[in-house]
């Protein structure tokens, strides 16, 4: 006969085991309860440095109250209650065995500054992945009135957290994280995307003194490689001051191997054949489009690095500044698109060499980033 599960036990089958995390917290709540004239040494550890509710609640109670006289420690459980009883108003449900369960599990208290800086360098990584979460979240939000300004403002929250990760983890040279990049984020309406940029390049085309004025546009902004292709024939053209129209460009197109492809002549001339609106208003709007994939594939990469329980903190910071830099070199062509003049974002020093693990207080975090 069939074994008939009881109720709820094929979703405790499912629950997935805790993470390494789980039992470094254990074993420093673990040292801090027998030894709590230990927290003076640790530093840079909060309430929210721990993965669950119930140890942030054990460690709130054992920071918060005073420090037992350590002889007094040792014969009675007179302070262990108190922490017992202070941890259960942010955990009802904590236990007294569940304090016994923290204080059975660690090996050694006197090991507790290297559990510590585990606890902090996991904090870390949650910490980049929730702002990379962040900024793909809002590089989708479709509400806002100004998503570029939106975006750079999380971009440059995201770029805080990564500063502040190097601070306490000084990056070690040359140790990049191993973690696979995730594949290129899909154009949200391809077919927008189509029409704006074959109108970009049939008013260019119409109007090619003005392909001028958008030097700030590069041919990886535009979604098609045909466009691409195309984009690079006109500005080549007009670089060269040779005569602009859809035979010229088409042609051009042939001598670059635009068409290779297998794109109809025909159809390419018809395309450049219909201009509207201006150049730049076009080119922005490709340009912005690039700008969000490039955010969102920046906080995808910064996102994957993050989930990669291989990656330390060190090769966190190194991987995410070098993806960041990716925002960093379209911003500065949106500025010059849109004229803007950005505000220097302050800067920690430079790191030359990576000091020993020690724990470290948390900084304040910085000032709000220029918006563009």
């Amino acid at each position: 006969m069939p074994h008939a599960p009881e109720p709820d036990e094929e979703d405790l089958d499912t629950i997935a085991p805790p993470q390494p995390v789980f039992h470094v917290e254990q074993a420093l709540l673990g040292a801090l309860l027998l030894e709590p004239h230990r927290l003076d040494d640790v530093n840079g550890i909060a309430a929210d440095s721990f993965s669950t509710a119930a140890h942030a609640a054990v460690y709130v109670a054992i920071s918060s109250l005073p420090r037992p006289d350590p002889t007094e420690h040792a014969k009675n459980i007179k302070w262990l209650d108190r922490v017992l009883a202070t941890s259960r108003e942010l955990a009802p449900g904590l236990t007294a065995s569940d304090l016994h369960a923290l204080v059975q599990v660690c090996p050694w208290p006197s090991h507790v500054l290297a559990y510590a800086r585990m606890v902090e360098a996991e904090h870390a990584r949650r910490r980049l992945r929730t702002a990379a979460e962040r900024l793909v979240h809002t590089v989708h939000d479709v509400s806002l009135p100004h998503p570029v300004q939106t975006v750079l403002a999380e971009a440059d929250a995201l770029a805080a957290v990564v500063d502040d990760i190097a601070h306490r983890f000084p990056p070690r040279a040359g140790v990049l994280p191993r973690t696979a990049a995730p594949p290129p984020p899909a154009v949200p309406d391809p077919a927008e995307a189509v029409e704006e940029e074959q109108l970009l390049l049939a008013t260019a085309t119409a109007y090619p003194a003005d392909i001028e004025a958008v030097r700030w546009l590069l041919p990886d902004d535009l979604t098609l490689p045909l466009h691409a292709g195309l984009w690079q024939c006109l500005t080549a053209l007009a670089r060269r001051h040779e005569p602009v129209d859809p035979v010229t460009v088409l042609w051009e197109a042939q001598q670059r191997g635009v068409l290779d492809d297998g794109s109809e002549p025909g159809e390419v001339l018809r395309m450049l054949a219909e201009p509207a609106g201006s150049v730049e208003h076009w080119g922005e709007r490709a340009l912005q489009r690039s700008f969000l994939g490039t955010a969102e594939h920046t906080g995808r990469h910064i996102e994957a690095y993050a989930a990669d329980p291989a990656n330390t903190p060190f090769q966190l910071v190194v991987g995410a500044r070098r993806a960041l830099a990716d925002i960093a070199a379209v911003r500065t062509r949106w500025q010059r698109a849109t004229a803007t003049v950005p505000t220097p974002r302050p800067r920690p020093a430079p790191t030359t060499r990576a000091g020993p693990p020690t724990t470290s207080a948390a900084h304040t975090a910085r000032a709000a980033r220029a918006i563009r």
